[in-house]
């Protein structure tokens, strides 16, 4: 899982920014808005809501958005009908892509996307290009204070997590998907650990490494695709090396 790691940790870096920080809210107010949509404003009876909703607590997102989010997704609030769907394509250098978005205009969006891409030199598939390259597991990054990592590994056992991995200061812990709800709440229970990140994550099989120049214009083309409004995560199989992360980021 290191190359996944590695992803895990640039995108934990980036989003430190205050324009990655504008665009981890809009997020995860979309995904509140969808699960509520699809299994209710409870969060006490909808794991998805409930899981968004620590997200959103974990980033600072203001209770009050997090409200109108919900409400408008049972309905009482009007707000966008929000459709989910996962593109599949090329990357520069090589680079097994998926991008998953939530859009209120489907040709608007594929449009968007299909634009970043031929920019970059890639090219937008068919559906199955790529997906199988990926496996779905879901992803846990912890705040690394008061942490290290035989209190990781501890925590790991714990939660009875499938993985975990330490990559400079962000611990990632890595779970079978039917198992993200329950280790999100263990780890929530557990006296010293807040989870920065949590989502389902598309954790690749094999890697690509990149030198500096590839993994310059690869990045590049990441960010182009998170900056579109529609695009909610964006996943790789992308795998770039301490010397040249050190000098990128």
């Amino acid at each position: 899982m290191a190359g996944h790691s590695k992803w895990a940790n640039i995108q934990h870096k980036k989003a430190a920014t205050d324009k990655k920080r504008a665009k981890v809210f809009t997020r995860v107010l979309k995904e509140i808005t969808v699960a509520a949509r699809m299994g209710g404003g409870d969060p006490d009876g909808n794991p998805r809501l409930r899981n968004a909703i620590q997200e959103g607590k974990a980033n600072n997102v203001p209770s009050d958005n997090m409200e109108r989010a919900i409400k408008k997704g049972t309905g009482e609030l009007e707000g966008a009908d929000y459709e989910e769907i996962t593109y599949e394509g090329y990357g520069p250098g090589g680079l097994a892509v998926l991008v998953e978005v939530m859009t209120d205009n489907r040709n608007r969006t594929v449009g968007e996307v299909r634009h970043v891409f031929s920019r970059y030199g890639g090219n937008l598939g068919e559906n199955g290009c790529v997906a199988w390259m990926f496996d779905r597991r879901g992803l846990f990054i912890l705040d690394p204070e008061g942490m290290d990592e035989d209190r990781l590994m501890e925590v790991a056992l714990e939660v009875e997590a499938e993985d975990y991995s330490a990559e400079d200061d962000s611990f990632q812990i890595f779970t079978a998907a039917d198992a993200f709800h329950t280790v999100g709440e263990a780890l929530d229970a557990l006296d010293g650990v807040k989870v920065a990140t949590r989502q389902i994550a598309m954790i690749p099989q094999n890697t690509v490494d990149l030198d500096e120049e590839k993994a310059k214009q690869a990045l590049k083309f990441m960010d182009a695709i998170e900056d579109q409004d529609d695009v909610q995560n964006v996943w790789a199989n992308l795998e770039v090396s301490d010397e040249v992360l050190a000098a990128l980021v």
